[in-house]
């Protein structure tokens, strides 16, 4: 299918007056239509402006380009797609060997190539190498993608990832006017930084590098993903609003790109924002299949959507997306965040309206024939929900028979992911203080709620989701609550609030709890915000018409709300 692009005026000025002042590496990553005669790409023409160095043909330095682009967006499949297309063109334009190499890594994503591709990467390095006569600054690209294939095949890949940030900090180093090099280097610095390090020493530096590529090109597609992802934590989101707000918008037709923003509007509770990003991206994703099969970016981006459904207590529209998950015909994907998201999803549904008695009888209602027991810990998902809820509803019993199996699936997480397998420690703890709870033993009870709020505060959410199920701190305030622990509990609620801004519960938990100890003026603050983050939706939730009746009794005046921000609380 031939694609032909139109560019108007902008292309004129682009051409003539831009370009020339911008050097021969400046250009649009956007092949002309003989060349995209070898691509099926239906990405559209506008995916941001990259500087790739390159000795190809004309044709195929365009669809380098393009790859490039697509690259830095993290679509991996028609990156690969592109690249192929330039070799065919010019078979000895190394770059484009290059770059199906680079498509193999997914520094940022738990999906470590398998045997097969790490062996096809590699000789994909090897035919850069001996390919064509290459500028000094392709053979630092070919050296730092062949960085990470030296490492042979790993079974956690840390060692391939070392590697790989040496590999793109030696590029950069050579060459720091080039911002390709710049922007590989930040997201592979990103790619070894510590999830415990809670100065945030890396994602701090990646991010300025991403901020200052910027400067110079302001659609840079790879600048604003990888800032997105530096500042994906709740002390650095603010950071990134700005680029967030710009991101969907230079790459309208790429399903990542459309979502990315909403890593940083969930960080901050923007749930209006992350909703029609995440239609966007689900609308986008479902134009867009891997191969035969669904996208794993369609489930990914109704996950996200279905969390800020819950927190603005729109279940019905929560119900609805997933109800059109489970009803869309179709295979799906094979992937950590499609497997995440099939359980995930009915697993908030369910938890975050509290409704107990339905979460101990989950069914996730996975596609057909979805392999998820190649996830245990996205199949521990239902088994917490399960001993969570049956736990919260009074069943013990049934409680118990679903921590065994979340025991079980945790022992098969520690085989492949420490990380996954230490989130489901936490699952597995939560569910268990609960099931203490009910027995009556509240004291031992809380020292197991309190350790699983440790230990999830010592860690970060991986980007395959927009939070917790349900975060263990908010599990402990709701016990501290039910133990008429007001103060304690408040404590709590507002703790989960610095991590996760405007939660329903937490804000619905920090109003009761302030309520209970006749704090009317913080009890008034955080009613006013849950009305303010549910905004005109029509709800059934009790919580809701609570607040609604506290605020008609005790209302203030608006010189007399003056408690602080749950920003300010950590100050």
């Amino acid at each position: 299918m031939r694609t032909i692009y139109t560019y108007g005026l902008f292309l004129v000025l682009f051409t003539f007056v831009v370009a020339p002042l911008l050097g021969p590496e400046y250009r649009l990553s956007v092949p002309s239509a003989e060349a995209t005669e070898q691509l099926n790409d239906s990405y559209g023409d506008r995916l941001g402006t990259v500087r790739f160095p390159l000795s190809c043909s004309d044709a195929a330095n365009q669809l380098v380009e393009r790859g490039g682009a697509l690259l830095h967006h993290m679509t991996y499949n028609g990156a690969r797609a592109s690249f192929a297309a330039a070799t065919q063109q010019d078979p000895e334009c190394a770059m484009g060997y290059w770059g199906q190499a680079m498509t193999y890594i997914h520094p940022l994503w738990s999906d470590k190539p398998s045997r097969g591709d790490f062996e096809t990467g590699r000789a994909l390095v090897a035919e850069a190498r001996a390919r064509g006569q290459k500028t000094d600054r392709e053979n630092a690209y070919i050296a730092a993608v062949s960085s990470y294939y030296e490492a042979g095949w790993t079974k956690d890949e840390a060692a391939n990832l070392r590697n790989f940030e040496a590999g793109w900090e030696n590029a950069y180093r050579r060459f720091p006017e080039d911002i390709e090099a710049a922007s590989f280097y930040a997201l592979a610095h990103l790619a070894t930084a510590s999830p415990g390090d809670k100065i945030y020493q890396k994602q701090k530096k990646a991010g300025a590098i991403a901020e200052t590529i910027l400067v110079q090109v302001s659609d840079h597609p790879g600048a604003h993903h990888y800032a997105i992802h530096a500042y994906d934590y709740p002390l650095l989101a603010y950071k990134a609003l700005n680029i967030a707000n710009n991101y969907g918008e230079i790459a309208p037709d790429i399903p990542h790109a459309l979502h990315m923003p909403t890593h940083i509007f969930t960080r901050v509770g923007l749930w209006d924002e992350s909703i029609i990003f995440n239609k966007r991206s689900a609308e986008a994703a479902l134009k867009h299949p891997a191969g035969n099969k669904i996208s794993l970016h369609y489930p990914h981006a109704l996950d996200y959507l279905v969390y800020a459904y819950l927190q603005q207590a729109d279940d019905d529209s929560a119900k609805q997306v997933m109800d059109e998950l489970l009803i869309l015909e179709g295979s799906f994907q094979t992937h950590i965040a499609a497997s995440y998201s099939f359980t995930a999803i009915p697993a908030r549904y369910a938890l975050e309206r509290q409704q107990w008695a339905d979460a101990a009888a989950l069914d996730p209602g996975l596609p057909a024939n979805y392999p998820i027991g190649k996830f245990p810990a996205m199949e521990a998902i239902t088994y917490f929900a399960r001993a969570l809820g049956a736990a919260r509803s009074g069943n013990v019993a049934m409680a118990k028979q679903a921590y065994e199996k979340l025991v079980a699936l945790q022992g098969k997480a520690e085989k492949t992911s420490a990380y996954w397998a230490n989130q489901i420690e936490i699952q597995r703890l939560s569910a268990k203080a609960w099931i203490t709870y009910q027995e009556g033993r509240e004291k031992e009870a809380l020292g197991v709620m309190q350790q699983a709020a440790e230990l999830e505060s010592l860690t970060e959410k991986h980007p395959v989701t927009p939070g917790e199920i349900l975060p263990a701190r908010e599990l402990l305030a709701d016990m501290l609550l039910a133990m008429g622990r007001y103060k304690d509990a408040q404590a709590e609620y507002e703790s989960v609030l610095r991590r996760s801004a405007n939660r329903f519960n937490s804000l619905y938990g920090a109003g009761v709890a302030a309520e209970m100890v006749k704090n009317k003026e913080e009890a008034v603050w955080y009613f006013k915000k849950l009305m303010e983050t549910t905004g005109n939706v029509e709800t059934d939730r009790k919580q809701v018409q609570h607040a609604k009746l506290y605020l008609t009794r005790n209302q203030m005046t608006s010189g007399g709300n003056t408690y602080r921000s749950a920003e300010d609380m950590g100050s």
